[in-house]
């Protein structure tokens, strides 16, 4: 779920915790949702980074997400009314990917993950862009008896991702039995800090939240106890290629106040039975008449790459657009996630073209993931 939203030309980007460790390391910054962030590091870039998660284990520094704390007598039930997953299904110390929506359009605002630890407490990491908005859009409608926080600077965010993450984990004897979508509180050297079995790489991993004051020695901490298992800084440009494979949505790009749930093949994170959340009107009109577009996953048959904002066609006629596209490190080969009309009858191995700067490559339509994920 990593926001890539530029930050707005006038406004000074704000820096990770973290900021002095990655300028060591070689990293290229770029401007995130806001935040100056390492898109990559020195000594091997995306293509290692990328491997490295593949087939041993990497840190992000993901601190640009936001956080908001919802507390106070019925949050959860008021969370549940709001978001479009059904928090009921989960019980404390479970977590829960959810939307944000608009009421009247359904178009989705956020995706966001939702910490369950009481009735009475929600924690949530949306994307850095919007933080400010859904902390507006909750706080305009909250009861009395709830609060909502932004608590944006105040926390880090660090994933470990990778088949020996729990390797580098147990190390630091750092919790890692729970199971995917679930988290537990630890003390680290006097800190408490929270860590949840979720990630966005396709991986098993973990997301350690870690008070701000505190990152600088997790961090040094991770990589002193991952050293064995050829642990390596990673960017948020192999974030975005290990995402793609996966077939994992990213907000601004294949959601969007434009993009419904419905749209997106995000149902399935809507609790359709629920009497209340926003957006529902809308969204079950949409179920129910069928979406006029709908997201596919794209595989280049020769060497074009894809990437968001290209046509593709079915012989002379457009019949979508690229979302999100990249060279799969994985796969050698160019994918992509596509909207694409209803009308144009396209399904799992229906050939077209994308229009690569000029020139149209022969792709094919696929469900995703384009690999198979190992989270669990």
């Amino acid at each position: 779920m990593t926001d890539v939203t530029a930050a707005a030309p006038t406004a000074a980007p704000l820096r990770s915790p973290l900021h002095e460790r990655h300028a060591e390391l070689g990293a290229k910054f770029a401007p995130f949702g806001g935040w100056q962030m390492p898109l990559e590091y020195a000594g091997g870039g995306v293509l290692a980074e990328h491997t490295a998660v593949r087939t041993a284990v990497g840190v992000f520094d993901v601190s640009h997400l936001g956080k908001a704390r919802v507390t106070g007598t019925g949050a959860a039930e008021f969370v549940n009314s709001c978001l479009t997953n059904d928090l009921d299904r989960i019980g404390p110390g479970q977590a829960q990917y959810t939307l944000c929506c608009d009421d009247a359009t359904g178009g989705v605002v956020d995706d966001i993950i939702a910490y369950r630890y009481a009735d009475d407490h929600v924690f949530l990491i949306p994307n850095a862009a919007n933080t400010a908005e859904v902390v507006r859009r909750l706080r305009a409608v909250a009861p009395q008896s709830v609060t909502v926080t932004n608590e944006h600077e105040e926390y880090a965010v660090l994933a470990v991702q990778g088949p020996r993450s729990a390797d580098v984990l147990d190390a630091l004897k750092l919790p890692t039995g729970h199971s995917y979508m679930s988290f537990s509180t630890a003390a680290f050297d006097g800190t408490e800090l929270v860590v949840c079995r979720t990630g966005y790489t396709g991986e098993h991993g973990y997301e350690l939240v870690v008070p701000a004051a505190a990152a600088t020695a997790v961090w040094d901490a991770l990589f002193t106890a991952g050293e064995p298992y050829g642990i390596r800084a990673c960017g948020l440009g192999a974030r975005d290629t290990l995402r793609t494979e996966m077939g994992y949505p990213l907000h601004g790009q294949d959601l969007s106040l434009e993009i419904t749930p419905v749209q997106a093949r995000s149902g399935w994170a809507v609790g359709w039975d629920k009497p209340a959340f926003w957006g529902r009107e809308a969204l079950l009109a949409e179920k129910a008449a069928g979406a006029k577009r709908t997201l596919w996953g794209l595989v280049a048959v020769e060497r074009g790459i894809p990437r968001p904002g290209m046509s593709v066609y079915v012989g002379d006629q457009v019949v979508g657009q690229v979302t999100s596209g990249t060279f799969s490190p994985t796969r050698k080969v160019g994918i992509a996630l596509a909207l694409l009309d209803r009308a144009a009858e396209l399904g799992v191995d229906s050939p077209v073209e994308v229009d690569v700067r000029g020139r149209r490559y022969p792709m094919r339509v696929v469900r995703p993931p384009f690999v198979q994920p190992s989270v669990k």
